[in-house]
């Protein structure tokens, strides 16, 4: 089993989503900023960046399940870029985030009820509106699923390593 530039790069970007969620549990159980259903739902799909970015670059897989997990990881870091614009430009702004796709999703799938520490849903849109070092955090997630998305893009764009 040989690691190769693009197994690092799949993990980083695996370690980078599981860091993000670390840094939002800590706000949340930590310093008591209380996460939406938007907040939640990037969470979701930080943690599944993760699994597919972490598998795909465990150095086991052929060269087609890196790009695979890239594609994969690409497309998440897609909607999460989705979800936190949306969070940021239009959710924020409003009284409540309830019936909205994040809430409909999250209730829906039973993961707020299920593990609640992870997943509840603990405030309006509004009220989760939380700036860190002077940006609101759902522009940080944005930040994070661009850089995420890119790495994916680099890992799917280089050339395949020679045996």
């Amino acid at each position: 089993m040989k690691i190769t530039a693009s197994d690092k790069i799949l993990q980083s970007i695996a370690l980078l989503c599981l860091a993000a969620v670390g840094v939002a549990l800590v706000s949340q159980h930590v310093f008591g900023m209380r996460p939406c259903a938007w907040c939640v739902l990037q969470r979701l799909i930080l943690l599944a960046i993760a699994a597919v970015c972490g598998l795909a670059g465990t150095g086991w897989g052929a060269a087609w399940a890196r790009r695979a997990g890239a594609a994969l990881g690409l497309a998440l870091s897609l909607s999460g870029v989705v979800a936190a614009w949306y969070q940021y430009t239009v959710a924020a702004h409003a009284f409540s985030c309830a019936q909205t796709f994040a809430d409909v999703f999250m209730t829906q799938s039973g993961l707020d009820a299920a593990l609640p520490w992870l997943f509840g849903i603990y405030a309006t849109c509004a009220d989760a509106r939380v700036s860190l070092l002077g940006v609101e955090y759902a522009l940080w997630g944005l930040l994070l699923f661009v850089v995420s998305g890119l790495l994916a893009l680099w890992v799917l764009l280089r050339p395949a390593a020679r045996p």
